[in-house]
């Protein structure tokens, strides 16, 4: 039985990873997956790894139910060395992360748990709706739609046009790899010069700063983990080293000059906000 358990023991966590963004508790997952397993009367299990996808499935979203309050107390933390408590691996999780890719990851944690759940199991795991009914609760033609609402979230259907996204991403690339090389004329030349930063990391009141000259100045040599997204339909980047989000910049640009940027960290905030992965 353990042999037939350890043969599935990646799989079940990659499954898990996926539904809660977190390898300490995708491990969990799994570990409470094997204990049921050892609890259980084997010769009533007719296929091993579709009940064990099953029963991590079930734990996945029993977690993602009560986690919440836990999450937000994570998000109020901006700094990446805070997160690292217990069992937590920086390293390994990252390397994980960017497997999956950090964009999808921190939209994933946007959905409801049960969209969650329908679009990880059916569009990444290829397990049928039929069978993932069951585990949410919810009728075949139910499960459909919740997983149709979080491929719409996940992909972005919000999008006016492509081709100014286009244009306004590679833009918002730019302007992420100058901050981050610390290339102040290159920064200066995306910024409109009456360009202002709202900023809520500081205070609780946002903080602003004016001006492409002051706003080059404070960004130079930052925005190490940023990377660009869609964020309430429009462009914009997040930061989340290892899948967690730590804060959101929202972009304004008009004539192809950033007029406007807001950094959000807050975590009420965040919760209100819509984020997309943009493929590459």
């Amino acid at each position: 039985m353990e042999e037939q358990f350890e043969s599935q023991r990646n799989h079940l966590l990659a499954i898990a990873y996926r539904m809660l963004g977190s390898l300490t508790e995708a491990e969990d997952a799994v570990q409470e997956t094997w204990l049921r397993l050892h609890r259980s009367d084997r010769s009533k299990i007719e296929n091993l790894g579709g009940w064990l996808t099953t029963v991590t499935s079930r734990i996945c979203l029993d977690m993602l139910r009560s986690r919440k309050a836990r999450r937000e107390e994570c998000m109020d933390e901006h700094l990446p060395e805070n997160l690292a408590k217990d069992r937590y691996n920086p390293e390994q999780e990252a390397l994980l992360a960017d497997s999956v890719g950090l964009a999808l990851l921190v939209v994933l944690d946007k959905l409801k748990p049960a969209e969650r759940m329908a679009f990880v199991l059916h569009d990444i795991f290829a397990v049928p709706f039929s069978e993932i009914a069951p585990i949410v609760g919810k009728s075949e033609l139910a499960t459909r739609k919740l997983a149709s609402r979080a491929r719409q979230k996940v992909r972005g259907n919000e999008i006016d046009s492509q081709t100014d996204l286009n244009q306004q991403r590679k833009l918002v690339d730019a302007f992420l790899a100058a901050a981050y090389a610390g290339n102040f004329d290159s920064l200066v030349a995306m910024l409109d010069p009456d360009v202002v930063l709202r900023d809520d990391r500081e205070t609780s009141v946002r903080s602003e700063t004016r001006g492409a000259m002051s706003l080059a100045k404070k960004v130079s040599g930052h925005a190490k983990a940023a990377q660009a997204a869609l964020v309430d339909g429009r462009i914009g980047a997040i930061a989340a080293p290892g899948g967690r989000l730590l804060y959101v910049i929202q972009f304004t640009i008009k004539d192809e000059k950033i007029t406007e940027v807001d950094l959000i960290s807050s975590s009420a905030r965040l919760e209100q906000l819509n984020l997309t992965v943009l493929s590459d």
